[in-house]
Parts: structure tokens; C-alpha cells; sequence
């Protein structure tokens, strides 16, 4: 009986599936391309985040992928990998984690990058600007009291975990609440970056126009560092957009500044680091740019829910094709300069 279940276990063993390539020594990748969504197929039609990296760098040979979103696409030699990781944090931190685990892929001394659209704040940004993060702040983690029940003189109903009302002391992020970036790479990457030019237009002047008052959105697109708030809840409006800056400057000790919403990169940046506490990544080696493809709120005069009427994916966000152009712009040149000085860069990190 005992035989019978080895052999079987061997058997199953020795019948791993295809796609895992066992038997081939592993691809050393350079950088990571991680995209959140693709609009439909990866070439050839409407784009998605994915789109340009795989028509512009050439990211023709195609990988099984059934653990995770969708197919892996690489560069003929693999030194350049893209992934989508899907929509949301739950997805986000289990295709990464497949892909981290993923025997095929030697990922030890590779970059991150992961470049999306996301909501802006128009206290600091723009449409269609790009924005590096330091720190990336989750969201959802805490508890919630409905506004409409709320104490008086609360400046919200979102209370941080295992506090009492909102802000209250010093914080106690649980694992996952705050990550920090490595802040010399992320200036390095700034600073190669920051004269980037990106695309402008009239109806990005005529929606930028509409926020009187705030000097910064009717701004032309440009590159800056701003952080990023990341939440499962696509959330929308001036009083959360007040929320958003006043949780992430609590969460970092009032050291990162809010500038973008999406909902991936907490998820992200979670699976990033327990597989780099099992010696599978560098941490230290990720680098996240947001491009701002619509404000997060109303501009003064309009209701939240007129805003947020007109932004969505289906209908089509204010800067939607110019975020996704200004995230890959802005994005390959530090993919390029990495595979570049990869001589440099695969034992030291730039700075």
C-alpha cells in the first residue's frame, strides 16, 4: 500500500504541468513591467495599461500564465517581463505572488515597475501627469462608522484599526497598511524622468480649466513624486478626497503627501515583500508611477455624483489615452536605463 501511494506521488511529480518549464534553466529578468488591467486583447485594439509595453518593447514571446490574470509577455531574451495583475488588491497580491514563486523566472535581481492610471488629487496634480511614489498607503484597512452617524465634530467616519476616532495618537499600521519605498531610488527615478514631455490637449485644458482655484490642476501635465492611497472602494469626491490626504499624512508621520488613488498597489507591494522575505525578490528594487487619467473629486460648482457620472472606464476617464501614454513615457525610460546599465545596476541599485 505504502509503495502504491509513492508511486503515485512520484507519478504526479514527475507529470507537472508544461507550462512550468522545469527542466529548463530559469529566465534572469531584469525588470518586471506590472500593469493592473488591459482593455482587451494585448495588441491591436483599444489599449489598456499593457498595451504600449508590449507593442513598443516588443514583448512578443508569450508565457502561460493560468495561475494568475492573464498570459505573461517578455522580450525574446526575457530580460524585460510584463504582467497584469488584475483589477483590485486581491488580484494584485496573488498574481504577484504567482509570478514571484513562478519557477520559470529567476526574479532576484530584478526591478518593479509598476505603471497604471489612477484617480489625482488636484491640490497637487494634474491630468494626464505622472507621479512616483515613495510611500503607498492601504486604504481599507481600519473601521468605518456611516458619516450620518458619526459624532459631532468628527472630521469623518474612517477610523484607523484599533483606535477609537479618526487620527487618534501616534499610528499602529498593521502589516500591510504602510509600505515605504526605497527613497534614493525613487529620487533617482525622478530625476531622469522629471523633464519628461507628455501629452496635452484641449479637452485637457477645458476639463483642467473647470477646478478655479486650484493652481495646480489647471497645470499642463508634468512629472512629480506624490504618493499613493491604494483601496478595493473607488471612491469619489471633495470630502474624500480631504480624507485621503489626512489618512496618508497620519499613516506616514505626516512625511508623504496623497497625489494618486488606485486600488492595486498595497496588494502589490504585500506579496513583494513576504517573497522577498523567502529570497525570491529585492524589495528594495520596486519603483510605482501613477499617471493621473481623471481628478478624484468635483470641480467647485458641481456635486460629487456629477463628477464621478462622467468618470468611469466604460464612458471613458477625462485623461484616459494621455495617462496611459504618460505612464509608458515616463516609465520605459527607467526600464531603458536599467536594461541598459544592467553591468551597474544588477549588483547596485542606481541612485
Amino acid at each position: 500500500m505504502k509503495r502504491g501511494i509513492l508511486a503515485s506521488s512520484l507519478a504526479l511529480a514527475l507529470a507537472a504541468p508544461a507550462w512550468l518549464g522545469a527542466a529548463d534553466a530559469p529566465i534572469r529578468v531584469k525588470v518586471v513591467v506590472v500593469a493592473m488591467f488591459e482593455a482587451g486583447a494585448d495588441t491591436g485594439d483599444t489599449p489598456g495599461e499593457f498595451q504600449f509595453w508590449v507593442e513598443r518593447e516588443g514583448l512578443a514571446r508569450s508565457w502561460d500564465f493560468p495561475q494568475g490574470e492573464r498570459r505573461l509577455r517578455s522580450t525574446g531574451d526575457g530580460s524585460i517581463l510584463g504582467v497584469v495583475t488584475g483589477v483590485g488588491t486581491i488580484h494584485s497580491a496573488a498574481t504577484v505572488m504567482a509570478l514571484g514563486l513562478d519557477p520559470r523566472f529567476d526574479l532576484t535581481h530584478a526591478y518593479w515597475l509598476v505603471a497604471g492610471i489612477a484617480g489625482a488629487n488636484p491640490d497637487v496634480m494634474s491630468l494626464g501627469s505622472a507621479a512616483w511614489a515613495e510611500w503607498i498607503v492601504d486604504g481599507d484597512l481600519g473601521h468605518e462608522i456611516d458619516a450620518r452617524e458619526m459624532p459631532a465634530g468628527w472630521p469623518t467616519g474612517h477610523v484607523p484599526l484599533r483606535r477609537k476616532s479618526p487620527y487618534e495618537g501616534e499610528p499602529q499600521p498593521p502589516e500591510g497598511q504602510v509600505f515605504h519605498l526605497d527613497h534614493a531610488l525613487v529620487d533617482w527615478a525622478y530625476r531622469l524622468t522629471r523633464d519628461t514631455p507628455l501629452s496635452d490637449s484641449e479637452p485637457l485644458r477645458r476639463h483642467r480649466a473647470l477646478y478655479t482655484g486650484y493652481t495646480v490642476a489647471q497645470k499642463p501635465p508634468f512629472v512629480l513624486k506624490g504618493d499613493n492611497l491604494a483601496s478595493m472602494n473607488y471612491w469619489h469626491g471633495k470630502l474624500m478626497n480631504d480624507w485621503a490626504e489626512a489618512w496618508v499624512r497620519y499613516y506616514t508621520g505626516g512625511a508623504g503627501t496623497f497625489a494618486t488613488s488606485a486600488m492595486e498597489d498595497t496588494g502589490t507591494l504585500q506579496s513583494l515583500t513576504w517573497l522577498a522575505r523567502a529570497g525570491r525578490v529585492d524589495v528594495s528594487r520596486v519603483l510605482v508611477l501613477r499617471t493621473a487619467s481623471n481628478f478624484d473629486m468635483q470641480w467647485p460648482g458641481a456635486t460629487a455624483a456629477e463628477s464621478l457620472s462622467g468618470e468611469s472606464l466604460s464612458k471613458g476617464y477625462s485623461a484616459y489615452l494621455p495617462s496611459l501614454e504618460a505612464a509608458y513615457r515616463v516609465g520605459s525610460r527607467v526600464v531603458h536605463e536599467l536594461v541598459g546599465g544592467w553591468a551597474a545596476y544588477e549588483k547596485t541599485p542606481p541612485r
